[in-house]
């Protein structure tokens, strides 16, 4: 926009100096043409009164003393033929004036003026002079060459004007941009100062309010989640009262350990409402292996009881990456909780973490009847759940540096191929 701007001003300031610059040189063409003419005419008429009444003698006395001063060839053409001053012919304006009319004319030397002067007794005489090209342009060139320095001077000024004024216009825009920037990177606390036109500062102040209202309405929607997710506390706390007064331990003991599970999710969810992450800190870091290792070794009671062999394959760890060890086996539990929701009992299925020079791949697959169409859709679900475990996964891989693939293995069962990005450094 400052380019453009800049290539406006220049256009239109060249074109309005060519339309008043042009004519003006034309203009000092022909008043230095029109001075040079009316001075030698002046010299020739000085000798009007001579030719017309003096001797012969004084004539030509006078006419040489003029040649000498004004440094023009002066010629005198008497009705007897005589010629006087510099030699010239006799050309057809000589011929046009001996008939009593004073004249100028074109010539190839320059411009010709030629006076009649009557008196003489023989006849009419006639004054010739030639003004030189040199003399009609002089001064021509000089000032043209100041004209031109003055039009390009002018142009350098409007393009500095021009420059300033798209500066005082393009740099509040820039601003905005640089703003709406901060603003999609989840900067809440990024505002423009108003500047410029009373329209970009319209449009400013309107982005702060914005800005302002997302922050209030993103703090509302986390204190809701936040207060939410703390009503869970107390029918938690009376389900850990009822699994403490379990008379078999070992159905206490795992009752309470699922107790603790779903606190420490509760837990994380309100950390996460609460905690506003910033884009300069630093990503979380978790070990994958420790994290896959402890939620299958969660899920294999469950799968104990409902006949499900689990096959396990890790890969030595520690194997990091990119999302907290909470939110890891938050997606952990979300993939393996969907095998037992959406499988029948004694399906078998395997868990495998691999690492290579991309990241850790966490696959999971069943031999149940597969993922239905549009799995992947946050919400969409066929069995009854919420549908939001793939995306809770899909997110977090993509948080990671990763993503999540969705297929079909050779038997015809789901496999879920979840990346994780490494860590920075």
């Amino acid at each position: 926009m400052r380019r453009r701007l800049a290539l406006l001003v220049a256009s239109v300031s060249v074109l309005t100096l060519i339309a008043f610059l042009v004519p003006l040189a034309l203009l000092v063409r022909t008043v230095a043409e029109d001075r040079a003419t009316v001075r030698a005419t002046a010299d020739a008429q000085s000798l009007v009164p001579v030719v017309g009444t003096a001797e012969l003698d004084t004539v030509r006395i006078t006419v040489e003393q003029l040649v000498a001063e004004s440094g023009r060839p002066v010629t005198v053409f008497l009705p007897d033929g005589t010629v006087l001053g510099a030699p010239a012919p006799r050309t057809p304006a000589v011929a046009l004036a001996a008939r009593g009319q004073s004249l100028t004319a074109e010539s190839d030397g320059g411009r010709e003026v030629v006076i009649a002067v009557q008196g003489r007794p023989e006849g009419a005489a006639v004054i010739r002079t030639v003004v030189p090209r040199a003399e009609l342009t002089a001064g021509v060139t000089r000032a043209w060459t100041v004209l031109a320095l003055l039009g390009a001077l002018l142009v350098v000024v409007g393009l500095v004007v021009a420059d300033r004024l798209a500066g005082s216009l393009t740099r509040p825009i820039t601003e905005l941009s640089t703003v709406s920037h901060r603003l999609a990177n989840a900067e809440l606390d990024a505002r423009v100062e108003p500047a410029g036109p009373a329209e970009l500062r319209e449009v400013a102040g309107a982005l702060n309010h914005l800005a302002g209202r997302i922050q209030v309405l993103l703090r509302e929607e986390r204190e809701q989640v936040a207060d939410l997710s703390h009503r869970l506390r107390t029918p938690l706390t009376a389900l850990r009262l009822e699994a403490e007064s379990l008379r078999d331990p070992d159905d206490a003991a795992r009752v309470t350990a699922a107790v603790d599970g779903l606190e420490r999710a509760v837990s994380g969810l309100i950390r996460q409402a609460r905690w506003r992450r910033s884009p300069t800190a630093g990503r979380p870091v978790s070990d994958a292996a420790a994290v896959v290792g402890e939620r299958v070794a969660f899920w294999s009671v469950l799968a104990e009881d409902t006949g499900r062999r689990v096959t396990l394959e890790l890969a030595p760890g520690p194997l990091p990456v990119g999302v907290a060890a909470d939110e890891l086996a938050a997606v952990v539990d979300a993939l393996l909780g969907n095998v037992f929701a959406h499988t029948p009992d004694g399906t078998p299925f395997a868990v495998r973490l691999t690492a290579d020079a991309e990241g850790v791949l966490l696959t999971v697959a069943d031999e149940g009847p597969g993922l239905p169409a549009g799995a992947a859709r946050r919400g969409s679900s066929g069995a009854g759940s919420t549908g939001l475990g793939l995306d809770i996964a899909d997110r977090a891989a993509r948080a990671g540096g990763g993503h999540l693939d969705l297929g079909t293995g050779p038997a015809g069962g789901a496999v879920v191929r979840l990346r994780l990005g490494r860590p920075p450094g």
